[in-house]
């Protein structure tokens, strides 16, 4: 094929926002900073992609060799709109290695200002300065990325979204541009959302920053009269357990911290934060806490138990385990959920756990449904009636659902494993190395094995 038509393919691949094909075509030798021969703007892959908002085909290309710092026709680069745009997740997969080092000051200096003005000036009001347009702006929340969100705004005919706070935060950090603390933290809660891709990205940062006078600064507002600002404190410890998860330095530090904070905060939804920041860390006194809060009023709290009161080794105590079971009757169903998760492995727990787990796959909750469906496949019950709980759900329409199901029959031996995994469905590619998929070939192994033994005999 001609480097037109590897071109083409990729363009072709690009609006379509198909991401395998991408690679493909990247892979099979296309140029990553062809340009659009349809496009007259004689816009680059990158560029057609960072308009989209097509974050996962702005990264493959850039994984495959695409120049953000291509200069464009008007003078602006791929990077350059994409902090332009608004979209923090594009921002991310655009930005590539070292612009500190890649990109000389005065282009850092004008990115830069390029994000402050947007988060400053606003979204509808700049829009409004670039345009004329004197109407009502139209705001709608869109995905940003595989987690967080923005608000997307619309005038004059401009589209932007409003993810300015996190990109500037992160092209602060990436320029090693030290913003004080406490500038940082109110970009985060000045949307105060978790899932709000400024509140992410200026945690993430702040994690990346990691000395004692960053720590000390971020942890003061726990004290904070503004609940947002302790949820933001509690988020970061919990970020931080992912840095250095075996170094005890910083597990020590976060530990010491969090049982304080635990036994005085006032708050029920940061409660339930910081509970959940304390069990991504191992430490004895979890339990303590745990059963302190196995009652709580609020079951955002009661949810985060579970986790408390299980270590690396099982449930920590029979005091433990006594609450484990009363928070499988709970009557918040996620608590329930949790509960069952945590007390599945436990050998004196399982027969009520396998109850409970029964129960909420005969739930009108589908979400419920199918998670006490995933927890008892993984179950070391092989009761009868579990394996017909199992089957039960091999109609149920996610297919992650059904696979789960059908290895839960497997994995017991159960003779209609073959049906079971018929109506799984095709998988397709990527599961080349699933267990769950794998496990078919090991139960027509295991059923070949027996047959042979049975004939010798």
């Amino acid at each position: 094929m001609s480097g037109d038509g590897f071109a083409a393919r990729l363009m072709s691949a690009v609006r379509a926002g198909d991401v395998d094909a991408v690679r493909a075509s990247l892979a099979e030798g296309a140029d990553p900073d062809a340009v659009d021969a349809v496009d007259e703007s004689g816009l680059p892959a990158l560029g057609l992609a960072v308009a989209a908002y097509d974050a996962a085909v702005a990264e493959a290309l850039v994984e495959g060799g695409a120049d953000p710092d291509r200069v464009l026709p008007d003078g602006t680069t791929p990077l350059w709109r994409a902090v332009d745009g608004g979209s923090y997740a594009v921002f991310s997969a655009v930005l590539g290695t070292e612009p500190r080092l890649r990109l000389p000051e005065v282009m850092r200096d004008q990115l830069v200002a390029l994000a402050r003005s947007w988060y400053e000036t606003g979204p509808e009001e700049e829009l409004r300065r670039r345009t004329g347009a004197v109407g009502p702006a139209t705001t709608e929340r869109v995905t940003d990325g595989e987690y967080g969100w923005v608000d997307q705004v619309a005038l004059g005919g401009l589209v932007v979204r409003a993810g300015h706070g996190g990109i500037l935060s992160a092209l602060e950090w990436a320029f090693r541009i030290l913003t004080p603390v406490d500038e940082l933290v109110a970009r985060a809660v000045r949307r105060p959302d978790e899932e709000h891709a400024d509140w992410s990205a200026v945690c993430w940062v702040l994690v990346g920053r990691r000395s004692n006078e960053t720590w000390s600064a971020v942890v003061t507002h726990r004290h904070h009269p503004d609940p947002a600002h302790r949820r933001f404190v509690a988020d970061y410890l919990r970020m931080r357990s992912f840095v250095d998860p075996g170094h005890p330095y910083y597990g020590k530090k976060e530990t010491g911290l969090l049982l304080a904070w635990a036994a005085e905060e006032p708050d029920s939804a940061v409660l339930a934060k910081v509970l959940g920041a304390l069990t991504e860390y191992e430490h004895p006194g979890q339990e303590a806490v745990g059963l302190r809060h196995a009652s709580h009023c609020d079951p955002r709290v009661r949810r985060e138990v579970p986790y408390a009161l299980v270590s690396n080794d099982g449930l920590r105590s029979p005091a433990a385990r006594d609450a484990v079971l009363a928070l499988t009757r709970d009557p918040d169903t996620e608590v329930r959920l949790r509960a069952c998760a945590v007390g599945a492995d436990d050998e004196l727990l399982r027969p009520e756990v396998t109850q409970a787990l029964l129960l909420m796959v005969e739930s009108s909750d589908a979400a419920a449904r199918r998670r006490a469906a995933v927890t008892l496949a993984a179950s070391r019950d092989d009761a009868p009636a579990v394996a017909e709980a199992l089957m039960s759900v091999l109609d149920d329409d996610d297919r992650f659902v059904r696979l789960e199901a059908a290895w839960g029959l497997a994995r017991r031996d159960d003779p209609r494993t073959e049906e079971a995994y018929e109506r799984v469905g095709p998988l397709g590619p990527g599961f080349e190395e699933d267990h769950r998929a794998l496990e078919l070939w090991n139960w027509r192994w295991r059923r070949k094995e027996a047959a042979s033994d049975a004939d010798a005999g």
